[in-house]
């Protein structure tokens, strides 16, 4: 009897208990909420933030200072910003998928890709990227040698986009470069470039761009063009790295010029073109996802006030951009927009309209067709040692290659080498062997040596004798290991390169070193020889080193 009486109260212990976790649970979730809401915890707010490597040392020195003051949110937390350095072509896909709550791109162009990009993936039609905010702005100009500029006519008069095409058609030693229409300043030349063919300043339209007389003048600038690039800024950095410039002219923004000229002897000037330019504004932009919390709003509008605060204006200036706070003087002491940096606060007196986003879409679509076109080979290792991963690796190189080629009219070849050369591909427009390409990548194989020089030489042969000047001219070779196989010597393939580029059509050989046992230095002695350049990737990198070479064509 008393065993039973104690089942019973030991029961009803349970069943309180249980009544009292069921009843206590709602209150507990209520009550880790309240915490949350009044600041109780998390310790710190977050905004996650993409931002464009040109500026990385400026914003990098504004986000210390903003964090340095210890700002709270209502709820109590402390305001932090989680900053990561990303190509603005490579912020769309995270901002849509809500891994940002934040971005500052160097051009507002991109926020127009966010979100027609949010557009397509949307049900409600409605937009992704909030309220902005400039704080930096730079025009784009064209960097040109100090000697070269003067023998061209500055400073005593403009210089403009018809002077560039007068000077390489007659100067067959100028060389010149702007990057892709991927890029911020490739585009907005670009842009120019359709303006100044158009006649026009403002209100540029697709019947404008479509213009023959105005594709016309564009291609005749375009085929100008040395090659093109991944960008302003990696031109900047390759030209002081390398302490010798290897163009005589680039297009990038003023601030650049600014920079490159206090750390090199070699002086650039930047030219505004005297048909007018464009300008890179530097937005920060909120992104309203869904999962954008309040706290990382409100980082998000202290940030916005701290960077147009006049001492945050004030380093904007000091790192050569033009701060948005027009009050302050970009003449007066200290200063860096002077002559002696190579650039005219004065200047541009032409300021171009910026196209409406179905204009800007256009243009990017024709430049492939009005751009100067290639002819590049792709001479890929296939050696024993290539097996496994490097070869799978190297395959979504090749096809991220041939993917950053939006347009037709590129012609592309293939060569392999191991033991030998073997397997080559001739050059065709990309209209008519993309796919060819493609299936020939996929059934690349390992094995034997490695007749890295043959595989060089076979391909420079192929261009050599097609003989083609209009067009851009390359090699884009990759191999992981070191020359054991070949016929042809280094010091014989560089000398055919040195008079083939004197007495033929110029040959850029593009070198990546695929791994810790590539020849470096041999692939070092072939890329400068051509005037091209060379690279180092493994397992991780060797797909991103493709697709930023695919920009240069």
């Amino acid at each position: 009897m008393q065993a039973q009486r104690s089942r019973t109260t030991q029961l009803l212990v349970i069943l309180a208990l249980a009544f009292l976790l069921v009843t206590a649970l709602p209150f507990a979730c209520w009550w880790g909420a309240s915490r949350l809401r009044t600041g109780l915890a998390p310790a710190e707010a977050t905004l996650r933030l993409a931002y464009s490597p040109e500026k990385g040392e400026l914003l990098r020195a504004l986000l210390e200072d903003f964090e340095a003051q210890g700002l709270k949110t209502s709820t109590g937390s402390t305001m932090k910003v989680v900053a990561e350095e990303m190509l603005p072509e490579r912020m769309t896909a995270p901002a849509v998928a809500g891994e940002l709550d934040a971005v500052c791109p160097d051009s507002s162009f991109w926020l127009t890709a966010i979100d027609q990009a949010w557009q397509e993936q949307s049900l409600d039609g409605g937009t992704l990227v909030g309220e902005s905010v400039r704080f930096a702005i730079s025009p784009v100009v064209i960097a040109i040698r100090e000697e070269v500029a003067r023998s061209m006519g500055h400073p005593e008069r403009p210089l403009g986009w018809a002077d560039i095409l007068d000077k390489a058609r007659n100067d067959p030693g100028f060389e010149w470069s702007h990057a892709s229409t991927s890029t911020a300043s490739g585009l907005l030349a670009t842009l120019a470039q359709f303006y100044a063919g158009a006649g026009k300043t403002r209100g540029l339209t697709i019947e404008d761009a479509t213009r023959q007389a105005t594709l016309d003048y564009v291609a005749a600038v375009e085929a100008t063009v040395k090659h093109y690039g991944e960008g302003e800024l990696a031109t900047v950095m390759m030209a002081l790295e390398e302490g010798a410039l290897g163009l005589d002219a680039f297009v990038v923004q003023e601030q650049l010029v600014v920079y490159y000229n206090a750390r090199s002897s070699e002086k650039l000037v930047a030219v505004y073109p005297a048909e007018g330019t464009l300008w890179e504004d530097h937005p920060l932009a909120l992104l309203e996802s869904a999962g954008l919390t309040v706290e990382a709003r409100e980082t998000f509008q202290a940030l916005k006030r701290y960077l147009l605060l006049p001492e945050a204006q004030q380093a904007v200036l000091s790192h050569g951009y033009r701060p948005a706070d027009l009050s302050l003087s970009l003449t007066a002491s200290g200063s860096p927009l002077t002559a002696s940096n190579g650039v005219d606060p004065a200047q541009p007196q032409t300021v171009l309209q910026m196209p409406s986003p179905a204009v800007v879409q256009v243009v990017r679509d024709v430049w492939w067709y009005t751009k100067r076109h290639t002819n590049v080979f792709l001479v890929v290792d296939v050696s024993g040692s290539m097996a496994g991963d490097k070869l799978e690796n190297a395959r979504a190189g090749l096809l991220s290659f041939l993917g950053g080629m939006k347009g037709d009219d590129e012609r592309v070849g293939l060569v392999q080498f191991s033991g030998s050369v073997g397997g080559m591909m001739p050059l065709n427009e990309l209209g008519r062997n993309r796919q060819a390409l493609a299936a020939a990548i996929a059934n690349l194989n390992a094995g034997g040596n490695t007749a890295l020089l043959d595989g060089i030489a076979t391909a420079y042969a192929q261009l050599q004798g097609l003989g083609d000047r209009d067009r851009i001219n390359a090699i884009v070779v990759m191999t992981d290991g070191r020359e054991n196989a070949s016929r042809v010597g280094l010091r014989e393939l560089q000398r055919r390169i040195r008079e083939g580029n004197r007495d033929g059509v110029p040959v850029f050989i593009f070198c990546i070193g695929y791994g810790r046992d590539a020849d470096m230095d041999m692939l070092r002695a072939i890329a400068e020889t051509s005037g091209g350049q060379v690279r180092e990737g493994d397992l991780l990198s060797i797909e991103e080193l493709y697709r930023l070479i695919s920009t240069y064509f």
